[in-house]
């Protein structure tokens, strides 16, 4: 390998834990393109022709192209043109698949840890029942946040949980296009809705884990906090999500050279 796709991999791989966020719970935004007349995107259409012809579901699961090279990657899709809806058990299958993913828990096991060094809080303790409880805690967080937000919300209101990649434009258009779609997404049928999945789902788990936190965080305005902070990060994690297929063909096109 070439000392500039090495230099590219190793960029890449440096900033990997923190796009691990995108594909996790309080970190789930799938959704639809926006309307091209502002972010001059093409809208997801499907002529008559291509409609007779039957199209089995498009999921990044086939595709097993991962984030980075590392990061599970199941909810992000890059030809919307030609993607048949979720079914209610896809939903729910790609949502395991997210949170037992290797790469998945490895990371949240090191996020444990690092809160484990740094005492966090301190009424969970030291030793392996300290860590115990921390891992158990940021791992419920992640579990329940994708579960609602790629799973139990999209299947009760009929919405898409995945990402559907712009893919086209200015860069700035493409960025604001991505992190629109926390507000934006499509319904099974394919119209562009609300996206009450995330704004729900995530407000839902931010409020579930007042059930199993410390007495101290059961508190309106954290829960307000952790809803906005989950909000902001899948805004960001939307931007790598829509750039990353762009990095990858070009670090695959020095490969090939």
């Amino acid at each position: 390998m070439s000392n500039t796709n090495r230099k590219a991999r190793g960029k890449f791989w440096a900033v990997a834990p923190l796009v691990l966020l995108c594909t996790l719970p309080v970190h789930a935004q799938q959704l639809l393109p926006a309307s091209s007349s502002f972010f001059d995107v093409a809208p997801a259409t499907v002529s008559s022709a291509s409609k007779a012809v039957p199209v089995s579901p498009s999921t990044p699961t086939a595709q097993n192209d991962r984030l980075f090279f590392l990061l599970p990657n199941y909810l992000v899709v890059e030809d919307r043109d030609h993607t048949a809806p979720l079914s209610t058990k896809t939903k729910f299958v790609l949502s395991a698949k997210t949170m037992t993913d290797p790469v998945t828990v490895s990371f949240l096991g090191a996020i444990a840890l690092l809160g484990q060094a740094r005492n966090s809080d301190p009424s969970y303790g030291q030793g392996l029942q300290g860590y115990a409880k921390r891992y158990a805690t940021v791992y419920a967080d992640s579990g329940i946040g994708t579960l609602m937000t790629a799973s139990v919300f999209p299947t009760i209101l009929h919405q898409d949980p995945r990402y559907f990649q712009g893919g086209s434009g200015s860069t700035w258009r493409r960025a604001m296009y991505s992190v629109s779609q926390i507000f934006v997404t499509r319904s099974d049928s394919g119209k562009e809705q609300f996206n009450y999945s995330e704004v729900l789902g995530n407000a839902v788990a931010a409020g579930i884990s007042n059930t199993y936190r410390p007495q101290n965080q059961r508190t309106l305005g954290n829960t307000i906090s952790v809803w906005g902070t989950d909000m902001m990060l899948n805004a960001l994690c939307n931007v790598a999500k829509e750039f990353w297929p762009d990095l990858r063909r070009k670090i695959r096109k020095h490969e090939a050279n």
